[in-house]
């Protein structure tokens, strides 16, 4: 029911009843504003008695209305949010991205409407009187009020000034449920801008009641939160609102209503107990000048305290900075929102001691050391065979074609020995891909690991083929320039042995004239000078071989390491970089130079 009453007394300026095909029909139409209709009052004895309508104001023409403004900061906050969704649908879910993807697209849509316009919404529980402090906001009986619970079935508009339409479109209010106030004429009222929406009880057991104050309280400016001294306390509005939106404090309004019904000093009693639960509920107040929410005590029946609101909402709507607030608190809670899937507060990256390790795993994998090795001693094997005596050199002969040894690694590795040589790639891979996912949040470091496990398919096998590749090649290893003077050596104490021998032999058959002296110090000299010769070569190639040897074992271990950096490492710092990526932009978003990491 509504009554045309300001201040309980009836008002004496009444105009002539409308007919209804006056300007009272077009205000039940949708998307029109019914402009001072106030619904007609069913008196005791059952009569209808219709109340005045004011002229209707000419709608302001839209090139009169400018949109809504962000600041440099916000748009920057929200431009990085856009980028930082884009850069993470690929590692996270859409669950998880929906909140930052409604706050982008709430920001865009109320960026394109009024910025001239606040939208206030009045919310309370059953009983707190809400629908009374709308009606004396507005100065004349628009929503309800009663003992019938509920009372306020569906959300109610009055707006102080023309041009709000479009919002309220947004809100999804139809034209017959938009009022205006009759106080003021626009220019003169000191909440010009000031949109108002009176919302079913929060509490309500209706169902749609409840979904229609979810929705609207998430895409309005501000809201007064209005309590009571019996339910201001009450665990649901704490829990399932004033808690969660801790963050909107500075568009938030609580108002501790029906204070006439508290004797002596109980109301600044309930109202200090009323900051502390406010307190606890992490919402900051507005005191001393700081930003927070206002927290007021008033009595909407009696008229106490609402002048101070009115007047704490008139320099909240002409400052008209309440949307961008209310976009910058919903970017924060979105940022809080997302916070465990960038931010861990451990350091992340893989360290250069990490690669080498990853590195080492795989030149181990491949055999690099124990071809290395192999590679010494052909090495030393070719130069023993070429400066060792010719008989030794024969004895060795006669052995290798009984043993054939080949003086290198076999082409091809046993079974047992693959199966060891994958098992240690795949080790290496698990490693290194848990050390690069150290201290990263799950999202990114799961993707760690696939980036790993894809990058380790065929690893083995490539390791394999680029070890063939990579063996010294068949053959006799390089000779250094000492080695034909050690084997010209080696020949004339051969050379020596024989023409001693020969001597001798001669002097036995009685062809040369006996002399042992010569001959045999000959033989003497061949003989001992052979083995000298042939150690002192030993000697001389042992550092030739080794250089040879890690040689070999360098370039097999920098071949297994560059493929391990084209198929692991590359793929792991691409994503340890996309995620340093993303981590930036949400800095951004948070407002900060950087995050912790």
């Amino acid at each position: 029911m509504r009554d045309d009453t300001v201040g309980g007394h009836r008002r004496a300026d009444r105009a002539p009843a409308a007919s209804p095909d006056g300007p009272s029909g077009a205000g039940d139409g949708e998307g029109a504003w019914g402009d001072g209709l106030i619904a007609r009052r069913v008196d005791e004895n059952g009569g209808a008695e219709p109340y005045a309508v004011l002229p209707s104001r000419p709608p302001a023409s839209s090139a009169a209305l400018m949109p809504l403004a962000y600041d440099g900061n916000l748009r920057s906050r929200l431009d990085a949010l856009r980028e930082l969704v884009g850069l993470s649908r690929t590692r996270l879910d859409s669950g998880t991205l929906a909140e930052a993807g409604r706050v982008l697209d709430e920001a865009a849509a109320r960026r394109r409407l009024s910025g001239q316009h606040t939208v206030v919404a009045v919310a309370g529980a059953t009983g707190s009187g809400k629908s009374q402090l709308f009606n004396t906001l507005a100065g004349v009986t628009i929503s309800e009020t009663g003992v019938r619970r509920p009372t306020t079935a569906a959300p109610i508009a009055c707006s102080w000034s023309d041009g709000a339409a479009s919002l309220l479109d947004r809100l999804g209010i139809p034209g017959r449920l938009r009022r205006r106030p009759i106080q003021h004429p626009d220019s003169e009222s000191p909440l010009r801008g000031l949109v108002l929406i009176d919302l079913p009880d929060h509490d309500s057991a209706a169902v749609q009641h409840r979904e229609q104050v979810d929705r609207i309280l998430a895409l309005v400016d501000a809201v007064i939160w209005v309590v009571d001294p019996e339910k201001y306390a009450d665990a649901l509005i704490h829990e399932r609102y004033l808690r969660p939106m801790a963050g909107h404090a500075e568009v938030t309004f609580v108002v501790l209503n029906q204070v006439d019904r508290l004797p002596g000093e109980a109301a600044e009693q309930v109202l200090d107990d009323l900051r502390r639960l406010l307190d606890e509920d992490g919402i900051a107040l507005g005191e001393y000048g700081e930003p927070g929410a206002t927290v007021l005590a008033l009595s909407a029946l009696t008229g106490e305290g609402v002048g101070e609101l009115r007047e704490a909402l008139g320099q909240f709507v002409a400052e008209r900075q309440a949307p961008a607030r209310r976009i910058a608190a919903d970017v924060d809670a979105a940022a809080r929102h997302l916070r465990p899937v960038y931010v861990t507060g451990r350091r992340t990256g893989l360290s250069e001691e990490a690669r080498e390790e990853f590195a080492d795993r795989l030149a181990d994998a491949v055999g690099a050391t124990a071809a290395g090795e192999a590679a010494e001693r052909a090495w030393l094997r070719n130069a023993n065979r070429a400066c060792g005596t010719p008989w030794l050199r024969l004895w060795r002969w006669y052995h290798d074609r009984r043993d054939p040894v080949t003086g290198r690694l076999l082409s091809r590795t046993p079974a047992d020995e693959e199966a060891t040589a994958r098992q240690r790639v795949e080790h290496a891979v698990r490693t290194v891909s848990e050390r690069a996912s150290a201290g990263l949040p799950a999202p990114w470091a799961q993707a760690m690991r696939e980036a790993a496990l894809r990058g380790a398919h065929g690893l083995p096998e490539a390791l394999d083929e680029l070890a063939g590749r990579t063996a010294p090649p068949p053959g006799r290893p390089p000779r250094p320039g000492w080695w034909p003077v050690a084997v010209l050596a080696q020949a004339t104490m051969t050379l020596l042995q024989v023409v001693g021998g020969l001597w001798l032999l001669g002097q036995i058959i009685g062809i040369v004239p006996p002399n042992l002296g010569v001959p045999v110090l000959l033989m003497v000299a061949g003989i001992v000078g052979g083995p000298l010769i042939e150690w002192s070569c030993r000697m001389a190639a042992r550092g030739p071989a080794r250089r040879y040897g890690h040689e070999a074992e360098r370039l097999l271990r920098e071949a297994a390491a560059g493929c391990g950096r084209a198929r692991v490492l590359d793929p792991l710092a691409a994503e340890l970089l996309r995620y340093r990526e993303v981590r930036e932009q949400y800095a951004r978003v948070t407002g900060v130079g950087a995050v912790p990491r």
